[in-house]
């Protein structure tokens, strides 16, 4: 048995398939971990979306920003944008079953020495922190009153993370932190910084990079920062490779790191 984390697949499916067949998956032994961002901008987010559900029990995605963007879209709490591609999800006959069981899906996955969220960890989070902060934005996306929750996520403040926070103001600060955080501060201040890490904002560095950060004692696997591209250090797999922008779609056998990539493959005819 295996398991392979896979970056941001963004609804490139003929490059998931590339790669799974590239490292011989199979869903009957091996495992399947998705870094969140599984639809959006790519060319075919609905067989994307319906491939890796099919999966069933071997693939454990987490959510990332345009995870949730498709879950806004679906309840007519954001309006697409030009760039957007899932249109197709959107118009489909298995809409609400695709979209309920996306919502249940996870923001973190914890096991043995490997953390997973899409984006990155505040500096003042210890994993356990990250873990319990996690599961309250997991219970109110699965609950009944989710889209109080999505409205606020794209149309409320965006205030920075404080523990005195509560309610629907806390939850977005925690869901912004999982799915957007790219650059902070030493003091957990996050900035809306997507470029490369050398053109930073003065202050700011790459969430990992922040000295005696309390999640380093683990190895956190993110995606979310093409323009980083594949990262790997002892404590840290980023492994957005930009699949999307045309570059490698990547993934990581977390049994012995090896890594295995190729090169992007949905280009329309």
């Amino acid at each position: 048995m295996a398991t392979y984390a896979v970056g941001d697949i963004q609804g490139c499916l003929k490059s998931l398939r590339h790669l799974l067949d590239r490292v011989s998956f199979d869903p009957q032994t091996d495992r399947l971990w998705l870094v969140g961002d599984l639809v959006n901008r790519g060319p075919d987010s609905l067989a994307t979306l319906r491939f890796i559900k099919s999966l069933g029990s071997s693939v454990f995605p987490v959510l990332g920003n345009h995870d949730l963007f498709l879950l806004a879209a679906a309840e007519n709490i954001v309006t697409l944008r030009p760039k957007d591609t899932i249109q197709d999800i959107l118009a489909a006959d298995d809409r609400s079953e695709l979209t309920g069981w996306l919502r249940r899906q996870p923001l973190h996955r914890r096991e043995g020495q490997f953390f997973m969220v899409h984006a990155g960890l505040l500096p003042q989070w210890s994993i356990d922190d990250a873990a319990k902060l996690a599961r309250e934005v997991e219970t109110a996306l699965a609950g009944p009153d989710y889209t109080t929750f999505l409205r606020e996520l794209f149309h409320g403040a965006t205030p920075q993370w404080d523990p005195a926070l509560n309610g629907t103001e806390r939850l977005v600060s925690i869901a912004r932190v999982f799915t957007r955080l790219r650059t902070t501060t030493r003091d957990g201040e996050m900035s809306s910084f997507s470029g490369p890490p050398e053109e930073a904002p003065a202050g700011f560095l790459p969430w990992f990079r922040i000295p005696n950060r309390l999640s380093s004692d683990t190895t956190v696997i993110t995606g979310h920062w093409a323009a980083l591209g594949l990262h790997i250090e002892p404590n840290v797999l980023a492994i957005d490779s930009g699949c999307v922008w045309g570059r490698q779609l990547t993934a990581v056998r977390l049994e012995d790191r090896t890594i295995h990539q190729v090169e992007y493959a949905d280009r329309r005819e």
